[in-house]
Order: C-alpha cells, then structure tokens, then sequence
C-alpha cells in the first residue's frame, strides 16, 4: 500500500478533476443564486441544477456554497400589522389550520404585510393566495392602510381566477378584513368569509409565512428602502418572480403557475382517458345485455 508522498502523488490527478468540477460547480450556483436575486438557499440551487440535468445533491451543493460563501435570504423579524376591530362581527373558522386544498379556486387566503421606507413611513401589501397550488391570485400596494387595500387585491383576484363563487376566503380579524366594504365585496363575489381566532398566527400561518418569505427575500437583511418607488418596484419584481419562476417547497420545488398547468394538464388527461371511445359504451351495453 502506497503512503506518503507515493500516495500523494497517485491521487493528484483525482483531486485536481475534483477542484475542476467543484469550481464549474461554483460558478453555476453563483449565476442560480443571482438570478434568484441572493434568495434561494441550498435546497432550492439544488432543484435548478437538477431541472438543467446537473447530476448533484444537496450536500455537495451545500459544501460548494460555504466554500464561495453563498447562503439563502434568512428570517428577521415581523412588523405588525392586524389590529383587531373587537366590536365588529366576525366570521367562523372553516379551515381549522388546514391550510391545503385538493382544487385550485376553492380556499383563498388574505393577509397585509407592510413595506418600511426609511423616512419612518410604511407602503401596506395585501395578497391573496390560493391554498391549492400556492398562487399570489391578487395584491394590492396602498398606502394608508384602509379597507380598500383588501377589497382591491380581492378584485384583482378576480381577474385570473373568473368566478370565485362558493371559494372560502379566510383571513384574520384585522379591521379591513373585519370591515363593512370586505363583507360586501366577498358577499357580491359570491365567497364564503372566514376568519382564524384573535391574537393567533397559526390560524392564518400560510399568509404569515408568505409574508415572512417576501420580507426575507426583497429586504435581504436591510431595514428599509430608501423611497416609496424603489420598495413598490422591489414588491411587484418579487411578486411576479414568485408565481412564474420561485420554487416552492410544499410544491416539489415548482412554481405555483408551474404546478398549477401540470395539475391541470394531468387532470385533464385522467378525465379524457376515463371517458370512452365515440361509440364504444353504446356497444359494450348492447353486449352486456
């Protein structure tokens, strides 16, 4: 057995093809991670290099990164925005912190998160997110924070949703949500108005985590935008960029559009091969008989 020297030697060659491949490595997991704008961490630069055929996993992904060091937008703390309204009425719980749904335009949920400016003042974001495949339906940028903010992103829901007849829309008990003008607007769109409990996160955790992640990924560890301008176009490249092309965990790392046309497209294939042949039902009918 060679040691030493003699065994240095010998592998040389193997390590130096190692240090190849990890640096073309490297420098495709910088190009991910910037057009990701510094967003995406190890699990979703591991989706991407897979999806263009990289044969990689995960910690060879995660050694390369530390390596170069490239890490994921991290978690930094909520600014509150729900302030309840305790004499307005307000709707029961129907998901009960199910935050799933087996069909796309069914469960909706709404929520507001704010955009920090640094002379002190704050744009507010309200969304809503269909619980099916995870896709921003509408949203709306305002500033103050009234009820037309949430009636506005619900309007914009309509837009590519059609009809949202009998979907549940479920929010917390924030005073826009809890307004006269949301009621209205759910009841004339023919929704269903539901609410999670006072005081309670979990009740609406997939708006708060969507919040979370859009904080996360458009701040990126600063504590403002410099001017209103520059925070709303920030918003809406992130908004746009989340639909059409961020991974998704809960989504096997796809997008909401891009989970959205697959479940779509298998479905319709299920139902059409379900279906029989022109004629052939007739027919089998008459041989049954």
């Amino acid at each position: 057995m060679l040691r030493g020297a003699g065994y240095w030697r010998l592998t040389a060659a193997g390590r130096a093809a190692r240090r190849d491949a990890d640096a073309r490595l490297a420098a495709r997991i910088r190009v991910v991670h910037l057009e990701s704008d510094g967003t995406y961490g190890v699990p979703r630069i591991t989706a991407e290099l897979r999806d263009e055929g990289e044969r990689v996993n995960h910690k060879r992904v995660a050694r390369v990164m530390r390596s170069i060091n490239l890490a994921g937008a991290r978690l930094r703390r909520r600014h509150r925005t729900t302030v309840a309204d305790r004499a307005a009425a307000k709707a029961p719980d129907l998901l009960g912190r199910d935050f799933t749904a087996a069909e796309v335009n069914t469960k909706y949920v709404g929520d507001i998160t704010h955009l920090p400016i640094d002379c002190g003042k704050f744009c507010y974001l309200a969304t809503i997110i269909d619980l099916a495949s995870r896709r921003l339906a509408g949203w709306a940028i305002a500033d103050p924070m009234r009820a037309e903010l949430v009636t506005d992103a619900l309007t914009a829901a309509k837009r590519p949703c059609g009809s949202l007849t009998g979907a549940i829309m479920h929010t917390d008990h924030g005073a826009q949500y809890t307004s006269r003008f949301f009621t209205e607007t759910c009841r004339s769109a023919g929704m269903r108005q539901r609410m999670g409990a006072i005081g309670s996160s979990a009740d609406n955790a997939l708006a708060e985590s969507f919040n979370a992640a859009f904080e996360r990924e458009t701040l990126q560890g600063r504590k403002s935008w410099p001017t209103e301008h520059e925070a709303r176009l920030a918003a809406f490249r992130w908004l746009n960029r989340y639909n059409t092309r961020r991974r998704h965990s809960r989504l096997g790392q796809r997008s909401p559009i891009t989970h959205e046309t697959a479940t779509t497209t298998t479905s319709t294939t299920l139902a059409q091969a379900a279906q029989p042949v022109s004629g052939s039902g007739a027919k089998a009918r008459r041989r049954i008989r």
